[in-house]
């Protein structure tokens, strides 16, 4: 089914979709590519029919959108989109499932080739638990990525909204699937609030859930739509309300656009100086051969010691350092 985009760079949490079908498609994957959209009440129906059509003419054109691209290929997709924008896992996602084209290829190599990969997209735990995943799926599952959701749960690294977008996008069950970008459209379609309050799994799945169509397909679209949505027109900073498609049914629109007042999501800090990029600096460091990294090495890195050495006793104690006599490597150990 391939359909949904997820949440953009700036956005955290790029989700990706089940591989969207255009207009003309045909079969299963091309049902589960659009999307309804976002109004409560009698002109729900209207409004998701509405989206459902904008999405099939207008969605972009993903990988994971496309005809044949697998539950495993979305589950991969999923991982890397988390805090990564769209172009970026593009290339890097394609190299992947080049090598790794089932969830048993990823289990027959060590962890440290999954953390080398993953290269320079960011928060490599993501590759480790990634690995443990497909070793779990290969274990459990037969090499079949599972389309329950609670069995999507008791993979490693796998949260309510991944499982949920896998099950949905994937295998076209009916659930409701929420991301930065379905919030942010529902908050101003619905709710008339420029931005939505900080994510309550509850509220956010209720929200969502009393806007999903009855028919499974349909709501597999829907769920894709809001958030091409919301990643491509109702954006954070510069939402192109004249080119919406619900813009007339739109709550926030019709109000004028109030100023937001309510509380605010944590703003991440600046990666410049961070611990983040001493952690990236060291993780490249190690990606980058295949011996163990001195200690002599590690701190010809950073000039603040302190924060170098806090750094790596982080990315020792998350697993994706190893600690030898030798210095320092990836972890080879299979998981």
């Amino acid at each position: 089914m391939n359909i949904a985009p997820s949440n953009d760079p700036a956005v955290p949490q790029d989700a990706p979709g089940v591989p969207v079908a255009t207009a003309a498609g045909t079969g299963d994957n091309a049902a589960r590519a659009a999307v309804p959209g976002a109004v409560a009440g009698s002109r729900t129906a209207d409004v998701s029919t509405t989206l459902n059509a904008w999405f099939l003419a207008n969605a972009r054109d993903l990988p994971w959108r496309r005809e044949g691209f697998g539950a495993w290929g979305i589950l991969v997709s999923e991982f890397m989109l988390q805090q990564t924008p769209v172009k970026r896992v593009i290339p890097r996602l394609q190299e992947w499932l080049a090598r790794w084209p089932t969830p048993a290829d990823l289990a027959a190599v060590p962890p440290s080739e999954a953390v080398r990969a993953w290269s320079s997209l960011g928060y490599p735990r993501r590759a480790l638990w990634l690995h443990a995943a497909a070793v779990q799926i290969t274990e459990q599952h037969g090499g079949v990525v599972p389309s329950d959701i609670d069995a999507l749960l008791a993979l490693t690294g796998i949260g309510d909204y991944t499982a949920r977008a896998v099950a949905a996008f994937a295998y076209g069950h009916r659930h409701p699937v929420v991301d930065t970008n379905t919030r942010r459209v529902i908050a101003r379609a619905v709710a008339g609030a420029g931005e939505p309050a900080p994510p309550s799994r509850g509220r956010d799945l209720e929200a969502m859930g009393a806007l999903l169509p009855d028919s499974a397909l349909e709501a597999a679209l829907f769920n894709a739509a809001i958030m091409e949505l919301g990643a491509v027109v109702c954006t954070s900073r510069s939402p192109h309300c004249d080119i919406c498609p619900i813009r007339d049914d739109c709550a926030w629109r019709a109000a004028d656009y109030p100023e937001f007042t309510g509380t605010r999501k944590t703003v991440q800090k600046k990666f410049a100086g961070s611990d983040r990029q001493v952690r990236g600096l060291i993780m490249a460091e190690l990606r980058s051969t295949h011996r163990a990294v001195t200690e002599a090495e590690i701190a010809s890195l950073w000039p603040e010691a302190a924060q170098l050495q806090r750094s790596l006793h982080s990315l020792v104690a998350d697993g994706l350092a190893v600690d030898s006599p030798e210095g320092y490597t990836l972890p080879d150990g299979m998981s």
